[in-house]
């Protein structure tokens, strides 16, 4: 059975978990992840959109599948899978429908952007069962949302509405659960058609500042601009704009 499908439209790669019931997060689901992950960016892929084909997004990790002896197993080796997933070299956009809970939320948030149904919900609810978030998910939303706001969330437990989240920056669009498919893609294809290699830039700056702060960006800067100055794209928009004006570029992704 596969419990992570791929597909390719246009030059968007498409992720859907499809693992019955609810998606649970266990080392298979996240290997199929990442698996789908290099066939998109292996393929041309300029964005990458992850979603569910199940009732729910993700609704938490396979608790077992993380235990051994009573102890999460592998750290080292988790830790460079979620590196693996957040750090894909094309912008990630997750569409969120059901629940995203514990595992799911941090599933979510390895993603660079999160385009919700306003009837999901989601939670960090591992408090409740003596654990706390297992996949990185604290640092990665207090990243987004502060500190104050992620120790309530992971303290608590509560189920969140995502228009509170919306508000508080974990989220980046609520759309009606009916236009969360239109609203994903055309979000994962805006970002497909713009200049890739800039956008990767970008990507790596916002990680970098997120993990290391300004001084930790500052110090590859000079690295990413070159990149981005030997760019095809980098030719063609500032052309485009000398010729005909702004947003008028059509970028190729190299």
């Amino acid at each position: 059975m596969t419990i992570v499908h791929y597909e390719k439209d246009g030059a968007v790669g498409v992720v859907t978990l499809a693992k019955p019931p609810h998606n649970l997060i266990d080392e298979a689901l996240l290997q199929g992840l990442l698996g789908a992950y290099e066939q998109a960016v292996a393929q041309g892929c300029r964005s990458i959109l992850l979603r569910s084909g199940m009732r729910h997004f993700c609704a938490g990790a396979d608790v077992e599948g993380f235990r051994a002896g009573g102890r999460r197993r592998d750290q080292a080796g988790l830790e460079q899978l979620l590196d693996a997933l957040e750090n894909v070299a094309v912008p990630t956009v997750a569409a969120v429908h059901g629940a995203a809970l514990g595992g799911g939320l941090e599933l979510a948030v390895t993603c660079d952007m999160i385009v919700a149904a306003d009837t999901a919900s989601f939670g960090m609810a591992e408090a409740s069962l003596g654990l706390l978030p297992l996949l990185g998910g604290v640092q990665r939303v207090t990243q987004r949302v502060g500190p104050a706001r992620a120790k309530e969330l992971a303290m608590f437990g509560r189920r969140q509405d995502p228009v509170a989240l919306e508000r508080w920056g974990l989220i980046n669009l609520v759309v009606a659960e009916s236009e969360l498919p239109t609203a994903s893609m055309s979000w994962a294809r805006q970002l497909a058609a713009g200049p890739t290699v800039a956008l990767r830039g970008i990507k790596t700056l916002a990680n970098l500042s997120a993990r290391h702060g300004i001084a930790g960006a500052d110090a590859k800067q000079t690295d990413i601009n070159n990149i981005m100055w030997a760019s095809e794209d980098q030719r063609r928009g500032i052309a485009a704009f000398m010729a005909t004006g702004p947003g008028s570029a059509v970028f190729e992704g190299n």
